[in-house]
């Protein structure tokens, strides 16, 4: 929205008699973005969310990198589907619905690098949510119902807060939202290690990327 479309304001009358000969009469000011402001609920069950971790020279599983899907997730969007601006993201992700999806992995490597993921790498039991809080949106329509921007704000895992940036379009439904993008941590900013036992399978390289996928739906 324009400078001259933010000065149109709702103006909501309210009159009060106060007196057999006057009347007063009070006007106040609502925002209209706030007023068009929707609010979308993140829907796990029809997006995708995944954490690649590259290789860091296993011994007999040498050269795979792991695939580990985000599984239970929740979260918010708000944002004015007008302007997109302004705009906020809340996402909290169970640490334990990581799992590794690779099928160069068997059955049983996959068991016991879930089981390393959640008691190791992870420490699920004493950091059960990992949490994303944006602290602000940035960007610009490219189309109709399209938008490209980067989320800046607060990610906390395995007890560490940092502040990342996360770029992403964004397509406008009728009734929902699609967000895709990606972005890279490195896991040594958030003390997150890999294994160190001697057959471990999660030993990796420094550098973790995200790619997501994520529907939500208004409400």
């Amino acid at each position: 929205m324009n400078t001259a479309g933010r000065i149109l304001l709702m103006l909501t009358l309210t009159l009060s008699l106060l007196s057999p000969t006057g009347l007063v009469v009070k006007i106040r000011a609502i925002n209209p973005d706030r007023v068009a402001e929707t609010r979308y609920k993140l829907d796990a069950s029809k997006s995708t969310f995944m954490v690649r971790a590259f290789s860091g020279g296993l011994l007999w599983f040498k050269g795979h990198d792991h695939f580990i899907a985000v599984r239970d997730f929740n979260g918010e969007i708000r944002l004015t589907p007008q302007s997109i601006l302004p705009a906020s993201l809340q996402m909290t992700i169970k640490s334990d619905s990581l799992v590794e999806t690779r099928d160069v992995f068997t059955e049983q490597q996959k068991l016991i690098i879930n089981k390393e993921l959640r008691e190791i790498v992870l420490e699920t039991a004493q950091y059960p949510e990992i949490t994303f809080k944006s602290t602000s949106v940035t960007g610009q329509l490219t189309g109709s119902g399209q938008f490209e921007g980067k989320i800046e704000g607060d990610l906390t895992m395995h007890g560490v807060t940092r502040r990342i940036v996360i770029p992403a379009q964004v397509t406008l439904g009728a009734n929902d939202l699609r967000a895709k993008g990606d972005f890279t941590i490195d896991r040594s900013d958030f003390k997150v290690k890999a294994t160190s036992a001697v057959h471990g399978l999660v030993r990796v390289r420094d550098k973790l990327k995200f790619t997501f996928d994520i529907l939500a739906q208004s409400y």
